[in-house]
């Protein structure tokens, strides 16, 4: 089953670097983001969407661990109260 999901993931990241090279040489007009009172010099569309793209799987991986931490702690007191079940009825 870990294979087939490393095959998906794997599947996805690749469509999304061929959208993104896709994307990057159809639309090379230099664009500038702004955030509240601060603005970025001007660069390609393509190396804006890849570095977002980028900065998304980074931060996904880091996460990642943390989500598996959160959720394990309730799987750990369902098994326990699973552990403890009174087996006077049979």
């Amino acid at each position: 089953m870990k294979t087939i999901a490393n095959l998906l993931i794997s599947v996805v990241v690749a469509i999304w670097i061929v959208a993104i090279a896709i994307i990057s040489v159809q639309n090379a007009t230099p664009v500038s983001l702004k955030f509240l009172n601060f603005q970025s010099i001007q660069i390609p569309v393509g190396l804006v969407l890849a570095f977002s793209a980028g900065m998304g799987l980074i931060g996904v991986a880091v996460l990642q661990p943390l989500w598996g931490l959160a959720g394990s702690r309730g799987n750990r007191l369902e098994e326990d109260a699973e552990f403890f079940v009174d087996d006077e009825d049979f």
